[in-house]
């Protein structure tokens, strides 16, 4: 029996390199509250129509103390700070449920911007996860329902026969599960990072003192 080769890396791999200089971020020209800040620059993603501009990595950590990512979609952001939706009995529900702090970061590649984020999270009132998903495309609602989220399946026709099962139940009005709402993450600290060129990039870290924000500059 002959062993499968295994893939190398190519040695180029580490000679990709890329120059930012598109931008640039310093203190005078930044503003003083960071969700402004955080505010402006999504705007500006928005309109460079960047792919998914609200697309934001949430980082959690598990009883094990090991941490854990993936890929979420911001769905409000305001005084309080940014809120998203979920499965509450998946691996990110279960993980916050047991260690509520967590860290989120956006990275709009095509404007060399990074936003991190971390802070205490909370589950979002009944009313504001209602008013939600009743705002969702029917078939995003069916699927709340018919994904057991990050439990192991057979395949994939188990969520189909989920969903037709569901669907049938509930016709053109299914209710917001009980396992499924909105998380909300109440930022302490917020990072805002332009690349640069020669790696120099800017970096401001905003900290919490009482009611106010300390701005700073990292290096790089």
């Amino acid at each position: 029996m002959t062993t499968p080769a295994i893939p190398v890396i190519p040695s180029a791999l580490a000679d990709l390199r890329k120059s930012y200089e598109r931008a640039e971020l310093n203190e005078s020209a930044s503003h003083a509250l960071p969700l402004q800040q955080f505010e402006q620059w999504l705007q500006e993603a928005i309109s460079a129509q960047v792919p998914e501009p609200n697309a934001m990595t949430l980082a959690t950590v598990g009883s094990d103390l090991r941490p854990s990512t993936r890929v979420v979609l911001i769905k409000d952001c305001d005084a309080r700070g940014i809120v998203w939706y979920t499965n509450y009995d998946s691996r990110k529900g279960r993980e916050l449920a047991g260690n509520p702090f967590a860290a989120l970061q956006f990275h709009w590649v095509e404007l060399e911007r990074v936003v991190r984020i971390e802070g205490v999270v909370e589950r979002v009132s009944d009313s504001e996860s209602d008013a939600y998903f009743k705002s969702r495309p029917l078939d995003s609602r069916i699927g709340a329902w018919a994904s057991p989220q990050s439990q192991v399946i057979s395949g994939r026709g188990v969520l189909v026969a989920n969903a037709a099962k569901y669907g049938a139940q509930f016709l053109l009005n299914p209710p917001r599960p009980p396992h499924w709402g909105g998380f909300l993450l109440r930022p302490q600290a917020w990072e805002f990072w332009q690349g640069r060129k020669s790696r120099l990039h800017d970096r401001l870290h905003y900290c919490q003192d009482g009611d106010a924000w300390v701005r700073e500059r990292l290096a790089p």
